[in-house]
């Protein structure tokens, strides 16, 4: 369980916080409680209130400025900070997240992403941490404390049940209470009552006919049950009435408009909203300001870091700690020395995904691909690289060593805003093609006209695919002529996937290796209705596509001639990303059919799969190894490299059952139906389900396979006032080191309650030498074998503990009466 030192404000701190609340006018009150801009509130220096800078996280905090000269540590993706099943790592991950925050000048980070994975084709199923409410909670209250030790606030989200993202601004979830009470709820209860996080993010859907930002759950259970004094913030425009300002719902973002403001002085000089109602939110965001230093004369938690830690080399260490070895018949872990040579082969080995798509993306001043981490890591073989297969969608950025700002012969481009008559607003030297304004001081609202010019010099000869992704009205030029010119249009109705998955549009352009081209690329930007200072475009290329099977044959040659295949295979930022959910769980492109070409030349084939959710793997049995390695952060490449030689164990379980197929999954489609998404699974989410309707996935919730060999000895339990601790003696039978996650899962056959077949309850992470033995502990709450019935309700009799390393492989048992 997740104990925390962080109280609530001492009764001295909220008669300080009091007394400021009552030198502000009413005006001043309400002013607050809208954002200032993207990603600040306003400053009030009057009362010693500097603004409070929040930033999206999850997985990294980008900062004020979606900017390649502001680089950000590129952490794995949350799905594979939950395979750790490691509270240690969580914590860690969380304290790393606040010291980039802290170098950053960042106050608040807009994480965890803790929605759970109801179903496989959920668009940020990547960024959320597991179908499990249990493994969730305990990871996310690890991340928050490990956050809000240091100083900086963590914001738990989508409060609540945005666990897809189709419709996600006007969807109305259909969920009963005690689904909502043990499921959904259960995943945030833990990070807010023990672990005390400062915010609370409100989705953009509605839960039972109220719009979340108007929904009574912000009261209860959130603030008068479970004790939350911190600040519910707003997910970006999801407050869109007045009558929101009557709910328990704190601070509008984004600013510095909104529909309180005026509207809600308004209110409260008529009698219609009490100013009381005001002042507990004013009171909320002073408190958190007062929490991360942003209120002078009051005493924040931390104005520091108080965890030290090499943030590059836990990126590489979590990343391991995270890859799932789902199959082996030995060939892993590779001694570098009896390797002659290794045909690396993949889209996703050489243009590595280590983050998803949507607003959880940051800028890492460098990302180590699988390619690389094989060469440096294999110095003596022979290391071929093929792609195979084109996963790629769209244009994608130039590399920046093969552009040249014009005006300061820099490697990058010169960026102009123009006005109406081509008078020059803004002018900045950027070091990317893929540019992302949200915020910061462009004028992107105002400008007429954006231009980017760059000169860029092929390494290659041949034709490429030269254009732009994004929407308005653009032109690209290569020496002067026009080689794009079209209006694009905005595909799909989501703002968050208009806005940074922009259409692409390209022509193709003959380059001589080693001779330069002028490109201007110039666009009249389409304004998308609540985003009007903000605009994402990238200048590249797309992949030609016009040989497919000459590829494949090329890398099943590459792999027939080398001592060992290494296959990567995935998905990107297009196939998962927030905005929209995916459609199909298959490999995009013809992945399938180039493994099964690279099997077929090589039996020594070791596949990695490089995707931040399940996707089908119809030759899973085939392969001599198999490693799910999610989207792994900056230092993948190293990370995978070191699992492949042994350096590091994959320490990883499923977080999420893996389906065969997709129609085999409970959940196989996230569309509204005239609006409306029922739950109507229940409580039987996940591997729950999946035991209910007794179909075998591909890999079962808490799978993972490691290089020792393990033994559990018989359990014994104890009972206590909270609940119960198991203690299992583990034994380590193999020849090296490693990891083993000992699971625990409650069953209670003769229930007069529906209740899933087995249920974790309990799990620990143990590390121990060859030939070595420990006992593992794992508490089991009380609440664990509750449900809910218009309140927690224990029922009794005997509840089955069954224990093992998965949800299906559970050989030991031990029984708990309650009376």
């Amino acid at each position: 369980m997740i104990g925390n030192d962080l109280d609530s404000a001492p009764s001295a701190q909220n008669a300080e916080l009091e007394r400021r609340l009552n030198r502000l006018t009413l005006e001043e009150k309400v002013q607050l409680l809208t954002g200032r801009d993207f990603w600040t509130t306003w400053p009030l220096e009057r009362i010693g209130l500097r603004r409070i800078l929040v930033s999206d996280g999850p997985s990294g905090v980008r900062g004020e400025a979606w900017d390649e000269r502001s680089p950000s540590l590129n952490l794995p993706s949350a799905t594979a900070l939950s395979a750790s099943w490691d509270i240690t790592i969580a914590d860690r991950y969380g304290a790393a997240s606040a010291r980039e925050a802290r170098r950053k000048n960042v106050d608040v980070v807009l994480g965890p992403t803790i929605n759970l994975h109801r179903s496989p084709l959920g668009g940020r199923h990547f960024e959320a941490f597991s179908e499990d409410p249990i493994l969730t909670a305990e990871l996310a209250a690890a991340y928050v404390v490990g956050v809000q030790r240091n100083g900086v606030g963590a914001t738990p989200k989508h409060y609540v049940a945005n666990d897809f993202e189709t419709d996600r601004f006007t969807a109305d979830v259909q969920v009963d209470e005690r689904t909502l009470r043990e499921v959904y709820l259960r995943a945030f209860e833990k990070a807010i009552v023990e672990a005390q996080a400062w915010l609370v993010m409100s989705a953009y859907n509605s839960v039972n006919g109220a719009t979340m930002t108007e929904n009574e759950l912000l009261e209860t259970p959130l603030k008068s049950e479970w004790g939350f004094d911190g600040v519910v913030i707003s997910d970006w425009t999801a407050v869109r009435s007045i009558a929101s300002a009557e709910h328990p719902q704190d601070l509008v973002m984004p600013g510095p408009d909104g529909p309180w403001g005026e509207a809600l002085v308004a209110a409260v000089r008529a009698g219609a909203i009490p100013e009381a109602v005001v002042d507990r939110k004013v009171l909320r965001i002073l408190r958190l300001a007062a929490r991360v230093g942003a209120l002078d004369g009051v005493e924040q938690v931390s104005s520091t870091p108080v965890d030290l830690e090499d943030d590059v080399a836990f990126a590489r260490e979590a990343a391991a700690e995270g890859t799932v070895l789902a199959r082996n018949d030995g060939i892993l872990p590779l001694e570098p020395s009896g390797i002659r040579s290794v045909a690396v082969i993949g889209h996703n080995a050489r243009d590595a995904r280590t983050q998803g798509g949507g607003s959880a993306t940051v800028l890492p001043e460098k990302v180590v691909s699988p390619l690389a981490g094989i060469r440096e890591a294999f110095p003596e073989a022979d290391v071929s690289y093929s792609i195979g297969a084109v996963v790629q969608e769209g244009v994608v950025e130039l590399p920046l060593d093969t552009m040249t700002n014009p005006t300061t012969g820099e490697p990058g481009a010169r960026v102009r805003f123009l006005d109406a008559e081509g008078g020059e607003m803004f002018v900045e030297d950027r070091r990317a093609s893929a540019l992302v304004y949200f915020g910061g001081e462009a004028p992107v609202a105002d400008a007429a006209l954006f231009e980017f010019t760059t000169r860029y010099t092929p390494a290659e000869n041949g034709t490429i695919l030269l254009g732009f992704a994004g929407v308005g009205e653009g032109r690209v030029l290569v020496d002067g002529e026009a080689i794009v010119d079209v209006k694009a249009e905005p595909v799909g109705s989501d703002l968050g996937a208009a806005f940074l998955t922009p259409p692409s549009n390209s022509a193709p352009v003959e380059v001589t290796a080693a001779t330069p081209i002028d490109i201007r690329f110039e666009l009249r930007p389409l304004h998308l209705a609540g985003m009007g200072n903000a605009m994402s475009v990238t200048i590249g290329t797309e992949q030609d596509t016009s040989e497919p099977s000459a590829l494949i044959a090329e890398a099943a040659a590459a792999a027939r001639a080398a001592d060992v295949a290494v296959l990567v295979v995935g998905t990107n930022s297009r196939v998962e990303s927030e905005g929209y959910d995916r459609s199909s769980l298959a490999l995009p492109g013809r992945q399938d059919e180039l493994v099964e070409a690279v099997l077929a030349a090589n039996p020594r084939t070791i596949v990695i799969v490089n995707s931040g959710a399940p996707v089908e793997l119809p030759w899973r049995d085939r392969t001599a190894a198999l490693l799910l390695s999610w989207f792994g952060g900056q230092e993948y490449g190293h990370a995978l490299a070191d699992v492949l030689t042994g350096v590091r164990e994959a320490g990883g379980r499923l977080p999420t059952t893996w389906p065969k197929r997709l129609e085999d999954a409970p959940v196989s489609s996230t569309t509204p139906i005239e609006g409306v998404v029922r739950y109507e699974e229940g409580v039987h989410i996940g591997y729950r389900a999946w035991l209910k309707a007794g179909i075998e996935p591909a890999f079962p919730f808490g799978f993972g396979l490691g290089y020792t060999t393990w033994s559990l000895g018989s359990p014994e339990v104890r009972a206590h006032d909270t609940g119960w601790t198991v203690e299992v003696p583990v034994a380590n039978t193999g020849q090296r080191a490693g990891k083993h996650v000992v699971q625990v899962y409650a069953e209670r056959p003769d229930s007069t309650v529906d209740r899933p077949v087995r249920w974790l309850v309990g799990f620990a992470a143990v590390r121990a030498a060859a030939g070595t033995e420990q006992v593992i502990r794992a508490t089991i709450p009380r609440r664990a074998l509750e449900h809910w019935d218009g309140g927690w309700t224990l029922e009794p009799g005997e509840y089955v503990l069954r224990i093992g390393t998965s949800v299906a492989d559970l050989p030991e048992t031990v029984t708990v009466c309650v009376p």
